[in-house]
C-alpha cells in the first residue's frame, strides 16, 4: 500500500469534495480517496505509488488545482 497527500485549492463545499473524490477514485490503482474540505488535504491510497501527474490531472478534471503536486 502507498499513501500520498496533496493540497487542493478551490474547494468550497461538499459537492466540491464529491467531485474530487469521484475523479481521483477513477485513477488506475487508487483504492481509497479521502478529502478534507476544511484543510484542502487530499489523501490517496493505492496498491502501489501513483504518478502525481495523474492525480493532478484528475483533480483538474474535477475543476480544482493541486497546489503541491
Amino acid at each position: 500500500m502507498a499513501t500520498a497527500t496533496y493540497t487542493v485549492k478551490g474547494m468550497t463545499c461538499g459537492h466540491c469534495v464529491s467531485s474530487v473524490k469521484e475523479e481521483v477514485g477513477e485513477v488506475a490503482g487508487v483504492t481509497e480517496v479521502d478529502v478534507d474540505l476544511a484543510t484542502g488535504l487530499l489523501t490517496v491510497t493505492s496498491e502501489s505509488p501513483v504518478d502525481a501527474a495523474r492525480v493532478s490531472a484528475a483533480v483538474e478534471e474535477a475543476g480544482y488545482e493541486v497546489v503541491n503536486p
